[in-house]
């Protein structure tokens, strides 16, 4: 009897251990597997994260795929939309001196019509000379080698000396003096040495698709209705071409040269309001960051470097800006009072201040620049 219970005693001691052997060993496999994600985890912060990591350099990085694909399809459609707007540009005066002027001519006083022949003319060749020399002019690029410049940073894509406020356009695969931004309307950059003949362009073409959106409301209206009867005409022509007899004849119907007129003042004021619109708010973006000195780029920079520094308790002060005033004398490069009237009335091919190359006061800056960081 008591063989049998040491017996009986052995076999549950060795039974106890065989599962406190597979339960360590359990707990084993598990630290295991918990100290290989650990690393694993561990491994790919290291590779992946850094102290400048945000949600916006994550929100950059999916949508890589999209910007490589949006760069690629502006670089080969830039000859297309600059044509499109050539096209609808052209249209528009076209539509003006065949539809508008004849009109203008016979029914408008002769003070009306000197005030529209006269602002017509200069509003169109201030477009047209805005527009061609924001095509045509470089922006300016950093030179390839780093003799002169002093206090650069090289370009991570193109490695070449980066001055101050040049960056790197993917499109042109390039370094831009002064970036502000790649036009596909222009197909071209907007940078230091075309800036000026961009806005001048936008600025210029809202005013006068405005001008022509004012002039040509009474027309329009009347075109409108015009073509409405032309459909209730039609209409009625075809009702009574079904049920014709020989005592009633059709209604008589607008000829193709009315037709065309009423469509074409249609065509002229819904697209001159639409560029108004679109291209107004887009000038009036620009207009503010010319008066805080800034570009499109720089403004998201500073941005987010006035968050930073609000934390540590201090302000951002933008060192490429002057003043509101001088701003604006900066970038349309008026030295004296009469250059508001030979530079910015009037097509002026003259340079801006500055190379790009660097950023020293100009001479038309009345007061001295505020530092860059103040506590």
């Amino acid at each position: 009897m008591r063989s049998r219970q040491r017996m009986f005693a052995a076999v549950m001691r060795l039974l106890l251990k065989c599962l406190r052997l597979g339960r360590r060993r359990r707990f084993k496999l598990v630290r295991q597997v918990e100290q290989l994600w650990h690393y694993g985890h561990l491994c790919l912060r290291s590779l992946l994260y850094n102290s400048f990591t945000n949600g916006d350099v994550v929100l950059d990085s999916l949508f890589e795929p999209i910007y490589w694909l949006v760069d690629h399809v502006t670089r080969w459609f830039g000859v297309v939309f600059v044509a499109l707007v050539i096209g609808l540009t052209s249209s528009i005066v076209a539509i003006v001196y065949i539809c508008l002027l004849p009109l203008i001519l016979q029914t408008y006083t002769p003070a009306w019509i000197c005030w529209h022949l006269a602002y017509g003319h200069w509003n169109l060749i201030m477009i047209v000379f805005h527009y061609y020399m924001a095509i045509t002019t470089s922006p300016g690029h950093p030179p390839q080698a780093k003799d002169h410049l002093t206090g650069v940073s090289i370009c991570r894509k193109c490695i070449a000396p980066k001055p101050a406020r040049t960056h790197h356009c993917s499109i042109c695969n390039r370094c831009v003096l002064k970036m502000d931004h790649h036009c596909p309307w222009l197909n071209n950059c907007v940078g230091h040495y075309n800036h000026r003949y961009f806005f001048s362009f936008c600025l210029f073409m809202t005013m006068g698709c405005i001008y022509c959106s004012i002039s040509g409301w009474e027309m329009f209206r009347d075109a409108y209705a015009a073509i409405e009867r032309m459909k209730l005409l039609e209409k009625e022509r075809l009702q009574v071409a079904a049920n014709q007899t020989y005592y009633q004849t059709p209604p008589p119907t607008f000829s193709f040269r009315q037709r065309t007129f009423h469509k074409s003042i249609v065509y002229l004021w819904v697209l001159c309001s639409s560029v108004a619109l679109a291209l107004g708010a887009l000038t009036l973006w620009h207009a503010a960051l010319i008066t805080r000195g800034e570009t499109s780029i720089e403004r998201h920079i500073n941005k987010k470097e006035r968050q930073r520094l609000q934390k540590k308790g201090k302000v951002f002060r933008n060192p490429y800006s002057y003043g509101g005033w001088d701003n604006w004398k900066v970038f349309l490069g008026v030295d004296v009072p009469r250059h508001w009237l030979t530079r910015v009335l009037l097509p002026s091919p003259h340079l801006p201040h500055g190379t790009g190359l660097s950023w020293d006061l100009p001479p038309c800056v009345t007061q001295q620049r505020a530092p860059l960081l103040a506590i």
